[in-house]
């Protein structure tokens, strides 16, 4: 009795994502994606904005840097 009810358990959980398959398979084809030239333009607008940071870091970390030194031979 012990095993019929595993089996029934197995074939609810093998049921269970099946349909989880199905409505995923479903939900993938509603999915909008954008063209491939909004994909390069925002891509780029990354990287710019990245390297503006990174380069505005340096600056500060150069400045902060030489303010020390200077308050260090004081």
């Amino acid at each position: 009795m012990a095993n019929q009810t595993k089996n029934q358990v197995n074939k609810n959980i093998k049921e269970d994502f099946i349909a989880y398959l199905k409505s995923v398979k479903l939900e993938w084809g509603k999915i909008s994606w954008p063209q491939k030239q909004q994909v390069f333009v925002e891509t780029l607008y990354v990287i710019v904005v990245t390297f503006v940071f990174t380069i505005t870091i340096l600056l500060m970390d150069s400045i902060f840097s030489g303010v020390l030194k200077l308050l260090h031979l004081s």
